[in-house]
């Protein structure tokens, strides 16, 4: 069965950084499109940031220019670095993994990690 575990997480000022870690077992992720979504309380998870298999990327508007995601194929690993950080980014932060075709749309993803806690101070 398909685990991924995230890592990472925690409390930051406002402008610092942090970098999520997703550790992959029992499949190899540059197989799936790779996905980083969030979810703050009371909203609605969103979509952060995908890599596709052929390693291409692309992120929601508001997160372009501050946050990167990556994969390293070697550690079976999901990374995303996450710079400037606003309040706004305050929330649960989840990877996820599609069999299929990618898109920021949560629906297209079969597996998920429990999360990791993201809290940005002001």
């Amino acid at each position: 069965q398909v685990q991924l575990l995230e890592s990472g997480g925690g409390s930051v000022q406002a402008g610092g950084s942090l970098r999520l870690s997703c550790a992959a077992s029992e499949y190899t992720i540059s197989s799936y499109c790779m996905g980083w979504f969030r979810q703050a309380p009371g909203k609605e998870r969103e979509g952060v940031a995908l890599i596709y298999r052929s390693g291409y990327t692309t992120s929601a508007d508001s997160v372009k220019g501050r946050f990167t995601i990556s994969r390293d194929n070697a550690k079976n690993t999901l990374y995303l670095q996450m710079n400037s950080l606003k309040p706004e980014d305050t929330a649960m932060y989840y990877c996820a993994a599609a069999v299929g075709a990618c898109g920021l749309s949560r629906g297209r993803y079969n597996y998920w990690g429990q999360g990791t806690q993201v809290t940005v101070s002001s």
